[in-house]
């Protein structure tokens, strides 16, 4: 595949390092969380890497650890900044935002780099296919793969490409970072891990079945919840497994960490708490009433471990017995992932109602029709809220009326 830049206009230079080294359900119960680190600056306040880490949403939920949580204090209302339709377009990927500026690929083939500010094309890569992944910026740099089975590796400034890598099937979930390496999976069932600087293949690991999720990362682990039934732990170091768990059935949801536990929902009408350090499951939570499975990544906080469900649904857990604390009716699935700020809960349903919750209770404090089929999950940066919809519109959100 190629991509075809075009230049519209150019950002200045700015600094773009990463902010991280890298009782109403049932509950069938079976047996510190790292945050990422800010870029050292000897002369900034301790206090300026909470505010540092708020202006990026550099990867699909946020962090490595995949938590979707951001640091940004949203009011519970929120006023339409900026709407821009592109045509005969239509976006699926979760936005990223780095240095003021949106990371966003098409389905229909153009990759875009967009101002924060007012939705400006800064630049433009053309290709022959399109993006489901969502795209991952760090130190210059922007990750993501096409579904033609491409991995890019593009100059975050221009949006010249810098490598590129050939899976043997489609990519349809974002890539992580380690350290020096990028690593990312395919639907032809391989994890790949390659050197950031310049696609040199490191290692890779296979497992029974398609890989759909973002690689979530801890420490030197990474966790591939796979269509093969199984979340597999793999040393990042090695790139050799360390265990299987059986999570009885495919999921395309991306696997969230909290501690030592993990949490992720599957096609199967099951949600699950992971010991990954022990490799055992804690709980498993199903629907007392109702069937539908999970295509929605958890946000997950010390409170609560907040998903949506094909069920119409919002659920919040609690993270350390499975038990359901409120449950949120909504009118339609709810398929992308919702994002936790501080007190509030935003969700956004198959039907494009975007929702804020209060996190304690589940209690609607807000709505926006956004009149667009929406599969894409929210992205929260600098005070701002961006999404994308199937029909090829863009929107971003900010405080007040």
């Amino acid at each position: 595949m190629r991509l075809h830049l075009s230049m519209l206009d150019v950002p200045p230079v700015w600094l773009l390092g990463l902010l991280f080294a890298c009782g109403c359900g049932q509950v069938e119960s079976e047996a510190q969380d790292p945050k990422p680190a800010a870029p050292k600056r000897a002369s900034a306040p301790a206090a300026s890497a909470q505010q540092e880490q708020a202006a990026w949403w550099p990867m699909f939920r946020g962090t490595p650890q995949a938590q979707g949580t951001s640091p940004v204090e949203l009011p519970s209302r929120l006023r339409l900044v900026w709407r821009r339709r592109f045509s005969e377009q239509g976006f699926a990927a979760t936005a990223a935002v780095a240095g003021g500026v949106i990371y966003l690929g098409s389905l229909d083939g153009p990759f875009y780099a967009l101002r924060l500010q007012d939705g400006k094309t800064l630049w433009e890569a053309r290709s022959e296919v399109g993006f489901q992944a969502a795209a991952t910026v760090a130190q210059g740099r922007v990750f993501v793969g096409d579904l033609d089975g491409v991995f890019f590796c593009l100059d975050a400034r221009t949006g010249q490409v810098l490598w590129t890598h050939r899976a043997e099937a489609e990519i349809d979930a974002g890539a992580n970072l380690y350290r020096q390496w990028v690593l990312y999976g395919a639907q032809d069932a391989t994890l790949y891990c390659l050197e950031q600087a310049t696609g040199k293949p490191v290692w890779k690991y296979q497992i029974g079945d398609q890989i759909r999720t973002f690689p979530t990362l801890a420490g030197d682990k990474t966790f591939v919840a796979g269509c093969d039934g199984f979340l597999h732990v793999v040393d990042v170091k090695t790139g050799r497994g360390v265990a299987q768990v059986p999570i009885e059935a495919p999921t395309g949801c991306t696997p969230a960490v909290l501690g030592s536990r993990l949490f992720v929902g599957t096609e199967g009408e099951r949600f699950f708490a992971i010991d990954y350090q022990q490799g055992k499951v804690l709980w498993r939570f199903h629907h007392p009433t109702r069937k539908f499975a999970y295509r929605s990544s958890a946000a997950v906080s010390e409170k609560a471990v907040v998903v949506g469900n094909r069920g119409k649904m919002v659920l919040a857990l609690d993270p350390a017995t499975g038990q359901l604390l409120w449950e949120h009716r909504t009118r339609s699935s709810v398929d992308a992932s919702p994002v936790i700020t501080g007190r509030y809960v935003w969700v956004v349903t198959v039907r494009g109602r975007l929702l804020c919750l209060e996190l304690a209770s589940g209690r609607k404090l807000w709505e926006y029709e956004i009149g667009d089929r929406v599969e894409a999950s929210p992205a929260v940066a600098q005070g701002r809220l961006v999404l994308a919809t199937e029909r090829g519109e863009v929107l971003c959100f900010g405080p007040g009326e």
